[in-house]
């Protein structure tokens, strides 16, 4: 008997803070069989090393909120051995997460949809699909993380909205397990300018807000849950991205 072949599709779940896509994550792990998240925050360097702008620590700058070298070597593992090295952990279960259910009849269709082609895919090809959701406000920065990523999607998120969820928020808990604290000014003197910047060449002419995919991110798929003319709920969000995750994998059969 042929040994079954174990194949990893890393999906990027990119956006600003509180665009939703640590939600949008934790429900496609409920639908997608054998997934796993990636949280990008959990690849923080030490406060300690982390640059002082405005006299505040900066978890937001591109250039040193994340520790890429380390995510990426983490994501690699996970493509050549299937599973998440048994040494890592997250803290992403102590941050206050906003509710935000699916109808619940989506929820159980799409997870039999997926299901049905993991067996199909299993019986005939012989491979077993793995899923790395890796949910990130950095994802599309660093080209070497871009590539580890087989299908990336980004929320865009109004700026007054991302302001008024993040100001709501606040709290957030490092990888040290602390508590931080948003300084009142923090939005605007660290949170917008860097995402402005971590994003200016996405989007045609630097414009993040309302601006046209550049071609940067290849195969980058821009959705938009609050736009005016065609508003979508989060059950709609997690429909549009199965529904390009599942012709993926088509393509993907159909291409060997």
């Amino acid at each position: 008997m042929t040994e079954l072949q174990t194949k990893v599709i890393l999906v990027g779940l990119g956006g600003a803070t509180c665009s939703g896509k640590t939600t949008l994550a934790k429900h496609l792990k409920n639908i997608l069989p054998n997934s796993v998240i990636v949280h990008q925050d959990d690849f923080a360097p030490p406060e300690e090393q982390l640059p002082i702008k405005h006299g505040y620590q900066d978890w937001d700058a591109p250039d040193g909120a994340i520790d890429y070298p380390r995510l990426t070597k983490f994501l690699k593992h996970m493509k050549d051995t299937g599973s998440i090295p048994v040494d890592h952990k997250s803290h992403d279960h102590l941050n206050k997460q906003t509710d935000l259910p699916i109808e619940a009849e989506c929820q159980s269709r799409l997870a039999e949809r997926f299901r049905v082609m993991h067996d199909q895919i299993k019986e005939n090809d012989n491979i077993d699909i793995v899923w790395g959701l890796v949910d990130g406000f950095l994802l599309y920065w660093n080209q070497e993380l871009i590539e580890q990523l087989d299908a990336r999607f980004f929320l865009r998120v109004p700026l007054k909205t991302l302001e008024r969820r993040r100001k709501a928020r606040q709290v957030y808990i490092t990888s040290k397990g602390d508590a931080w604290v948003d300084p009142p000014d923090y939005w605007e003197k660290i949170v917008l300018p860097a995402y402005l910047d971590a994003h200016s060449e996405i989007f045609e002419g630097g414009d993040v807000e309302n601006g046209d995919l550049t071609s940067k991110v290849k195969g980058l798929i821009l959705i938009e849950p609050d736009k005016e003319d065609q508003a979508m709920s989060m059950t709609d969000v997690v429909e549009r991205c199965c529904k390009e995750l599942y012709q993926f994998v088509k393509a993907e059969g159909s291409s060997k």
